[in-house]
């Protein structure tokens, strides 16, 4: 018998980053499931911010990577002999691919969990070191996966643009009365859905903030109460709306500084600001007198990051009951180089989804 190099495997398109700003459609072999992993075959891929956060970083990360956390498909194979999720199954991928068994995992905090470290980031597909979603075929835990019936290109922006939104709100809650006020600073892929998500669980008066006019006619469709040019005049008017005190909740799906100081300005005294937005701003809190211009008295801050598996759950069930609806526009993921251009000119509404 004489030697030779094995066969070839099945191979699949991918679009991957090559290195920092570098985007391409390549040829790579099909994953193979690991013992407790999933084979999903990929039927929508979301486009994030958070994408283009990760194509433009500079930080190290495994190149050439497989871009996509927003993922739904079904399970076209198991990495265990026998799986608990037949193969078929219909579902989307919940993000946050932690250890399972720390205290905050078992908590029911999955994005905080303790072997992510100080980063509080366990590994995500496409951001985190792992290989993501904009393929044909993506491997992941099998406790990662949730089933649902919803259609797969609703179904994906689900896996981050409403469970982070929702695991936002979801920890104002004792904030949003009766009422109330709420701002939505950023009626994007995160913010449009947040605008839904407010209206469904909550009885404030929603306000969106947005510099687009096509953005801000979104927002009033989908329920927005009031909506507002981000301009010099934005904090004047969301002050005058709740009589000199603030709103109750303000959520940044922006996050630079002009976002993040018109937080500030408008957020209630005990109020709470939500900052979801990656663009780096700071708000500038300082340790003095709260005289009305600045940080106010009992209002709290969080960096809000992604959401646990049962906030993926409870945006399911809105998604099902018909109280959210993402606005899509769908592309061939052979087109994703494309569209994440768009994506960076700001000329997408809602959420752009690839369709392998």
């Amino acid at each position: 018998m004489t030697g030779g190099s094995a066969a070839p495997g099945p191979t699949m398109r991918a679009l991957q980053i090559t290195g920092p700003g570098r985007l391409e459609w390549r040829e790579v072999p099909v994953p193979a499931p690991a013992v407790g992993q999933l084979l999903v075959r990929v039927a929508a891929a979301g486009v994030c911010h958070s994408d283009l956060h990760v194509l433009h970083a500079d930080r190290q990360r495994p190149a050439p990577m497989t871009l996509g956390h927003e993922i739904a498909g079904t399970v076209a194979a198991a990495g265990d002999a026998v799986s608990p999720i037949p193969v078929g199954t219909a579902g989307v991928v919940y993000l946050c691919w932690s250890c399972g068994s720390c205290r905050e995992c078992t908590a029911g905090r999955q994005n905080l969990c303790l072997a992510a470290g100080r980063s509080a980031m366990p590994p995500c597909p496409g951001l985190m070191g792992h290989d993501g979603g904009m393929a044909e075929y993506v491997a992941v835990p099998a406790s990662a996966f949730v089933p649902t019936d919803i259609a797969p290109v609703q179904a994906a922006p689900l896996a981050d643009a409403a469970l982070t939104s929702y695991h936002a709100i979801n920890g104002t809650r004792e904030h949003l009365r009766p009422g109330g006020t709420a701002v939505v600073i950023g009626v994007g892929g995160l913010g449009h859905i947040a605008v839904q998500i407010l209206r469904a669980v909550s009885p404030a008066r929603v306000v969106a903030v947005d510099l687009a006019q096509d953005k801000l006619d979104t927002a009033t469709r989908l329920g927005a109460d009031v909506a507002l040019a981000a301009d010099d005049t934005a904090a004047e008017t969301i002050l005058r709306l709740t009589g000199g005190r603030g709103a109750d909740a303000v959520f940044d799906f922006v996050g630079v500084d002009a976002t993040a100081q018109l937080a500030v300005r408008t957020v209630a005294p005990g109020g709470a600001y939500r900052m979801v937005g990656l663009g780096g701003g700071a708000p500038g809190i300082a340790a003095d007198g709260a005289l009305g211009d600045a940080w106010p008295w009992g209002a709290s801050i969080r960096k809000s990051y992604a959401g646990t598996r049962n906030d993926l759950v409870d945006s399911l069930a809105l998604a099902a009951s018909g109280a959210i609806r993402a606005d899509i526009e769908t592309f061939p993921l052979a087109e994703g180089p494309a569209v994440f251009a768009r994506l960076e000119r700001g000329e997408i509404l809602g959420r752009a989804v690839l369709i392998p």
